[in-house]
This record gives C-alpha cells, structure tokens and sequence, in this order.
C-alpha cells in the first residue's frame, strides 16, 4: 500500500468518525478494517496530517472513553437476558 493511501485512509476515517459521532468498534466494522488500524490511523496519523480534523476525533474519541461503561454495561443486561429465555 502507498503511503498517500495509507493517509487518505486516516482523513476518511476521522471524517466518518465526527459526521456519525461513531466509536472505533465500529468505523472498524463499517471500513472492513481492524480497530487497531483504525486507532493508530485516527491518533498517530491524523495528527500530523490534518490537526484541526484530528482535533474533532479527540472530542468523539473522548466521548466515547467516557461512555463505554454505559455501553459495556448494557451488554452485560442483554447478555444475561438472553440466557434467562
């Protein structure tokens, strides 16, 4: 893969993630690629490509670390809720 490919990766992806205020999980899913390229892309790469784009990543990055127990914990509900029926 170029390198200009690997960047137009990064801006895509930290465009989709600010326009449906997404998690890594699943921007992941949506791209077919794994979460860790998806981070790496949205911290590292962004970063120095496009800051100010890299800057609207961070709010939904941290919006998304503030509420992943909420999340976490309502997998568990449904989790257990499945086992009960």
């Amino acid at each position: 893969m170029y390198i200009y490919d690997t960047y137009k990766r990064a801006t895509d992806l930290g465009i989709y993630m600010v326009e449906h205020n997404s998690t890594v999980r699943s921007t992941a899913r949506h791209f077919g690629i794994s979460k860790s390229t998806v981070h790496k892309d949205v911290t590292q790469r962004l970063k120095q490509l496009d800051p100010a784009l890299y800057a609207e990543v961070s709010i939904v990055l941290e919006q998304n670390k503030n509420e992943r127990h909420i999340r976490g914990g309502q997998a568990t509900r449904l989790k257990y809720k499945k086992e009960k029926c």
